[in-house]
């Protein structure tokens, strides 16, 4: 902006070079910076500025609601200058933006639900959010429990059913969201500690190829491994003797085989001679 002159100031000060509402909608339509010296602005002027640019809302002592809306229609952060905006300026500037809710001091939660509707990260942005707020976030993305401090049972299991792998953000899950987290993604028991077995066989139930998260699945939970994929018995250290049957069982040429009264596999025998060698 040109600088001003005293004489020019001196206009200003007294509204004499804005004195009728034609020249200040004329002065903001080409800078809307000249509303700062306009005293008393009309709503026509204020919304003319606005217009031009919705940072002139900084510049506008008490704005009226329409100017208001209209500035964060056009932009949401621009709410960060407004004093005291009602629930609808609010709504208005979430749905535009919904980062502007950083901005916005004790949201009431239909202005959060807009905000985590937009996208899901916006709850990091909410002290203390609303239970159907969390619920909305972790429906819509399960890994956004992360952003959550405390969440309740309800919150992790609707995270869990999302994303099994969620439970990595969730400090001691009970044994319902690790059963959960796993139906969702058998791979989810990679970040449990010490899975019981029904945890277990529900892992390898999804995926079979999880019980290389496992460490010592007993006979139980490898057969369930091989009924969901048998070729993931290669990540089983030391297959049960069962679990090796049914592999075998499983493939027609050695099902054929292992029939055959006259095919004995003398494993026993085998056992003992690698025994004596050793």
């Amino acid at each position: 902006m040109a600088e001003i002159t005293p004489y020019v100031q001196l206009l200003i000060k007294d509204n004499i070079l804005y004195d009728t509402k034609e020249k200040q909608l004329e002065a903001v339509k080409e800078n809307w910076a000249m509303i700062k010296f306009i005293h008393g602005p009309d709503k026509d002027v204020q919304l003319e500025a606005v217009k031009q640019d919705e940072w002139a809302i900084q510049r506008i002592a008490n704005p009226d609601k329409d100017v208001q809306i209209k500035a964060v229609r056009q932009n949401g952060n621009a709410i960060q200058y407004i004093p005291n905006p009602d629930k609808d300026v609010q709504l208005e500037a979430v749905r535009q933006n919904g980062s502007a809710i950083r901005f916005v001091l004790n949201p009431d939660k239909d202005v959060q639900l807009i905000a985590v509707k937009q996208n899901t990260e916006n709850i990091m942005l909410i002290h203390n959010p609303d239970k159907d707020v969390q619920l909305e976030a972790v429906k819509q993305d399960g890994e956004a429990i992360r952003y959550i401090h405390n969440p309740d049972k309800d919150v992790q299991l609707e995270a869990v059913k999302q994303n099994g792998y969620a439970i990595q953000f969730i400090h001691n899950p009970d044994k319902d969201v690790q059963l959960e987290a796993v139906r969702q993604n058998g791979y989810a028991i990679q970040f449990i500690h010490n899975p019981d077995k029904d945890v277990q066989l529900e892992a390898v139930r999804q995926d079979g190829w999880a019980i290389r998260y496992i460490h010592n699945p007993d006979k139980d939970v490898q057969l369930e491994a091989i009924k969901k994929n048998r070729s993931v018995v290669v990540c089983i250290n030391n297959p049960d003797k069962e679990v090796v049957v049914h592999c075998l069982l499983s493939t027609p040429q050695a099902a054929q085989l292992l029939q055959d009264p006259s095919y004995d596999l003398k494993w026993e025998e085998e056992n003992k001679e690698r025994k004596w060698q050793n």
